[in-house]
């Protein structure tokens, strides 16, 4: 573990919410602190970390202090603006690094960075007017998907297009935004891959999960997913072209389709991804733990699977469900801890667990 920090320094996790606060709890289990940087006061986060810079991203200021304080930098999402990102790595590693920042903030910039890697994707179109959208629907086909190229997350920043006629109105619905036209892709089902990279290059992947998606949003991941032999390793394959091509260091996200024609990427997460919960009960050492010690310059632990599981989200109201679930038996509950549950909102996770079969 050369270079490697050591128990008592303190990572610097950019964002407060229920990932930066899994994060924290992994990192404090290592004997890590974890300084967490959030605009938003009171963050899922908060109740775990050792300490806690409220300030937007565009407080240099407050960035630099942050920096200051802390032995390396990571982050819980994506969407950090570039001069936040600028004025950090001034003062301290930041890992993942930028280059996965910068390709996962923009939709079209990811689709051709896959494509470039000779990874299948959807088809695909830049979308700036009315013009374009028309003349990508003529090359695509009606049936399709609108999408911000920035910012959308969770079923957000899309509009579906099932005919012509909708197109106008799935353009107005992007605010003048830049978009990309996506296409639809015939698939039995939706798997990811959680996979990890260390500072020396050594890489590791968690088994993949099969999802299921309701309204837009994560549902359920089921672990061992609907794969061969072949698609299991192919995916695998597809998600460590990924790490070395950025040379990442850290865990990501790979969602992939499953299609008669091979594996399609979706998209990529730099970052421990909600599909990995499952993780935290299916493993000896989960996603969250694999990222810290990734960041930290340690030696990656064993992903293998000791156990099935079936994650569920916990979206608002199923918080009611709490005491219910809490009774269950091989059932984890892990709560976010935040105030308010609302329509759409992850309050917190659920893993049950049960034995391979053999």
């Amino acid at each position: 573990m050369t270079n490697a920090l050591s128990s008592g320094a303190t990572i610097g996790i950019l964002g407060g919410g229920q990932l930066g606060r899994m994060l924290s709890v992994a990192a404090s289990r290592l004997g890590f602190k974890t300084h967490i940087f959030e605009p938003s006061a009171n963050p899922p986060a908060a109740d775990v970390a050792h300490q806690v810079t409220t300030a937007s991203y565009e407080n240099a200021d407050a960035l630099a202090a942050f920096a200051a304080s802390v032995d390396v930098i990571t982050y819980e999402f994506e969407n950090i603006p570039t001069s936040a990102l600028d004025v950090l790595e001034q003062h301290k590693p930041i890992r993942p690094g930028r280059e996965a920042l910068r390709i996962s903030q923009d939709r079209l910039t990811e689709k051709t960075f896959l494509q470039d890697l000779g990874l299948k994707t959807a088809p695909f179109a830049d979308i700036s007017d009315q013009a374009s959208l028309d003349a990508a629907i003529e090359t695509i086909g009606a049936a399709s998907i609108l999408k911000t190229r920035r910012f959308g997350y969770d079923g957000k920043g899309q509009a579906r297009i099932k005919a012509r006629e909708d197109a106008a109105q799935a353009l107005s619905e992007m605010a003048g935004a830049p978009a990309l036209l996506e296409g639809f892709v015939t698939f039995s089902h939706e798997i990811s891959v959680i996979a990890a990279r260390g500072i020396s290059g050594e890489i590791a992947c968690f088994d993949p999960g099969e999802n299921i998606h309701r309204d837009g949003i994560l549902h359920t991941t089921t672990v061992p997913a609907r794969l061969s032999a072949g698609q299991r390793m192919d995916a695998v394959l597809m998600a460590g072209k990924i790490l070395n091509a950025l040379e990442y260091v850290g865990v990501l996200g790979v969602e992939l389709f499953v299609t008669p024609q091979g594996l399609v990427v979706n998209e990529i997460a730099p970052r421990v991804h909600n599909s990995g919960h499952w993780t935290q009960n299916g493993c000896a050492v989960d996603q969250f733990e694999q990222h810290i010690r990734a960041v930290a310059g340690w030696g990656l632990g064993d992903g293998q699977r000791h156990s099935d599981v079936v994650m569920e989200n916990l979206i608002g109201n199923d918080m009611e469900r709490v005491a219910s679930l809490a009774a269950e038996r091989n059932t984890a509950l892990h709560l976010y801890g935040k105030a308010e549950a609302k329509p759409g909102r992850k309050m917190g996770h659920v893993n049950r667990v049960q034995q391979p079969q053999s």
